[in-house]
């Protein structure tokens, strides 16, 4: 695959701007250039005037100046294997993909753990399809769950669709709703979780609500069954806020730490000594947090079409209901 090549000229509203800002702006949608990416080209010598290679992303520009962009095609990523990983895939077009990510498989590969991931899985089932996201050719991770979180994720498969669905995360218009079998049951059964969270002051692996130095966090809950006779519930939050752990750490915050949460739930873990059988069994048991992303909205980043999935509890989760005299499951 050649490289892509766009000419721009500074428009008179543009002079003097940073050369960066200005030709993120006149680059064409259909591109998808970020300034991030603009920025990353420049320094790598992709971009000319006059024949000239320009590198200083903030020099200032000139009316009428002429720049050509030359995009490489996207480079396979080398240092990350594609491995053959079964996937239960809940949508997929040319540009994104909807993923019901089971328990126990980490999502992007990191220091120490490059291999075995959600990313390793799509480069092998959809390596061919997947065009530049940052230069390479890898899928684009929008937003995560954490290794022992089941559930929904959509990720982009290239660099316009990663862009459009990174704008809608963060301006909260990506929704996403969890099931948590939680410790009691929350009191009002309705309400709003509105705190900093940052990094544990001592705990530096852990999240934790802070007075201050965190990032806004709100989460919505609601009260969908009581279970085991008043001791548990099952609960529906919805994330207005993206932050690591968070309804680990909001929920535990309030007094309702999630069953089964080694990092946030110990404090809870007598309570299960209290309870009948075969309720203490069945929470003693639990391997892992009981948290599932149940539905996902987004807007399409390129159709514009609302779209909206919804997965049925995993296994573990609806068992552990069940057991606990949950009479339905959420859907």
């Amino acid at each position: 695959m050649s490289a892509t090549r766009y000419e721009l000229t500074i428009t008179p509203e543009l002079a003097g701007q940073r050369l960066d800002k200005a030709l993120t702006q006149l680059a064409p949608s259909e591109a998808a250039l970020s300034r991030a990416r603009i920025q990353a080209l420049l320094k790598d010598g992709h971009v000319t005037e006059a024949g000239a290679v320009v590198t200083d992303v903030s020099a200032s520009v000139k009316e009428n100046a002429a720049y050509v962009i030359e995009v490489p095609a996207a480079v396979p990523v080398d240092h990350l294997p594609a491995q053959d990983i079964p996937l239960d895939i809940v949508f997929e077009d040319k540009d994104v993909i909807v993923i019901n990510k089971p328990v126990g498989l980490v999502v992007h590969p990191a220091a120490g753990n490059w291999d075995g991931t959600l990313v390793n899985a799509l480069l092998w089932h959809r390596g061919e399809e997947l065009s530049g996201i940052g230069g390479e050719q890898r899928p684009g991770i929008v937003h995560r769950l954490d290794k022992d979180t089941s559930g929904l994720m959509v990720v982009a498969k290239h660099d316009k669709a990663h862009q459009k669905l990174s704008e809608q995360f963060s301006d909260h218009t990506l929704s996403r709703t969890y099931y948590a079998v939680v410790w009691g049951v929350p009191m009002p059964r309705e309400g709003t979780i509105e705190t900093l969270i940052g990094r544990h002051l001592h705990d530096r692996k852990r999240m934790a609500v802070l007075k201050s130095g965190g990032k806004e966090a709100v989460t919505h809950y609601g009260v969908v069954q009581v279970l085991a006779q008043g001791a548990l519930a099952l609960v529906r939050c919805q994330l207005e806020t993206g932050r690591t752990h968070q309804i680990r750490v909001h929920m535990a915050h309030i007094g309702h730490a999630l069953v089964g949460d080694s990092v946030y739930g110990t404090a809870n873990s007598r309570k299960a000594g209290r309870l009948a059988e075969p309720f203490r069994s069945a929470t003693r048991n639990f391997p892992r947090q009981a948290l599932h992303a149940g539905e996902l909205s987004f807007t399409h980043p390129v159709s514009g079409k609302e779209m909206h999935f919804e997965c049925d509890l995993p296994s573990d989760m609806a068992e552990l209901i069940g057991v606990l005299g949950a009479s339905k499951s959420p859907r």
